[in-house]
């Protein structure tokens, strides 16, 4: 393939969190493929207002094999036209925009607009929300003119799809899943990972991990760990995130289960150097999630080789086969509760390896790269 000038728009370095590690993960990949890479991210990414955690930046030290620029504020159309015209000043052969969020739609889609000005370049979007869990007035108006602002797509997920292609069926697309977080280290042995994380290496643990959001289903998790059948096992819930919903709600839950013994919190955001501590400690990796699109602690789990419990929403049964890497049920307490049991009942991690290693393979990142290169050229203005 000829050597391309590639453009990622959207968060990165000095920002923290799931989209900006896979920005730079993408990034690396283009690299290593062999094209000129450069990443505009945020000066302002959510207003304070918005942001609903403690900080919205990273405590690590700057990538220095990415090209980084800050140059984007989300609430300054000037700054869009600004940005847009720099951007399409360099000519670069692809745009990727990454979009997950109506909020940004207005910044993303005129900066787009702007660059497609000059026919030439091709602006292609990966999508991990249309429509957000979370819903507010003007979410598919922001949508629409974020789609519409396009060349072509690529979705993460069948249910992403669906909901861009409700606003344009005419756009090229692509649809591939969520590749492997591979950026967090090596594996480390589960005896390293209890020693880190001061865990008990006799008890068996259960792990939710990621921001705390009210449609990751966590409450029902809490309920399914109240079951009876769970309570003289050795056992425990490990919940290793920052809540960026109603901390109180899960608390009194804990307290009216008397859960207390059962679960070991950590309460804040998990720094990429500790993720692969937690995945080594966890027995099975659970997402119970009541509403979702695709998940990136699924392809956490995978690179990791942890069986999952995951439920039957989104595009999360799409890449978790029920049986052969864990489980697939409905996003219900009691179901939630009956694989768990069965599993401290009747399996270990080892049950689902092969599987594991059979599916992972399929999410590699050259997959991705190549599903946005395929819709850049398919793509006419």
């Amino acid at each position: 393939m000829d050597k391309k000038r590639i453009i990622i728009v959207g968060p990165a370095y000095p920002y923290r969190g799931g989209i900006a590690d896979f920005n730079e993960r993408l990034a690396r990949e283009f690299q290593r493929e062999g094209h000129e890479v450069m990443t505009y991210t945020f000066t302002l990414q959510y207003p304070d207002f918005l942001f609903p955690g403690t900080t919205q930046y990273s405590t690590s030290a700057a990538p220095e094999d990415l090209h980084i620029v800050r140059k984007v504020n989300s609430v300054n159309p000037l700054n869009w036209l600004k940005v847009g015209r720099e951007i399409r000043r360099q000519r670069p052969d692809m745009v990727m925009i990454r979009f997950w969020l109506p909020f940004l739609a207005p910044c993303l889609g005129t900066i787009a607009r702007v660059i497609r000005r000059d026919k030439r370049i091709r602006v292609v979007g990966l999508l991990d929300n249309v429509i957000p869990h979370e819903h507010r007035i003007g979410d598919r108006v922001f949508a629409r003119y974020m789609i519409r602002s396009l060349d072509g797509y690529v979705a993460m997920s069948e249910s992403v799809l669906k909901d861009a292609r409700s606003f344009d069926e005419t756009l090229p697309y692509g649809l591939t899943p969520h590749p492997l977080y591979d950026n967090f280290g090596a594996k480390v042995s589960r005896e390293e990972a209890i020693r880190e994380l001061g865990l008990d290496a006799d008890t068996r643990y259960i792990l939710f991990f990621g921001l705390i959001r009210d449609y990751k289903g966590l409450d029902l998790l809490l309920r399914a760990f109240a079951d009876e059948r769970l309570r003289g096992k050795r056992v425990k819930l490990i919940v290793a995130g920052e809540f960026y919903s109603n901390a109180e709600m899960y608390e009194r839950l804990e307290s009216e289960l008397a859960l207390a013994e059962h679960i070991v919190w950590y309460k804040e955001f998990v720094p990429a150097d500790k993720v692969r501590y937690f995945f080594a400690a966890a027995d099975l990796v659970a997402q119970p999630y009541k509403t979702a699109t695709q998940s990136g602690i699924t392809q956490i789990a995978y690179h990791f080789e942890r069986p999952m419990l995951v439920t039957n929403v989104g595009g999360l049964a799409e890449i978790v086969p029920h049986g052969k890497v864990g489980y697939v049920v409905e996003p219900d307490a009691k179901d939630i509760a009956e694989a768990l049991v069965d599993f401290v009942d009747n399996h270990t991690e080892a049950d689902f390896c092969e599987g594991i290693l059979e599916e992972k393979a399929k999410y590699a990142w050259s997959n991705m790269t190549q599903a946005l290169y395929d819709v850049a050229d398919n793509s006419k203005h």
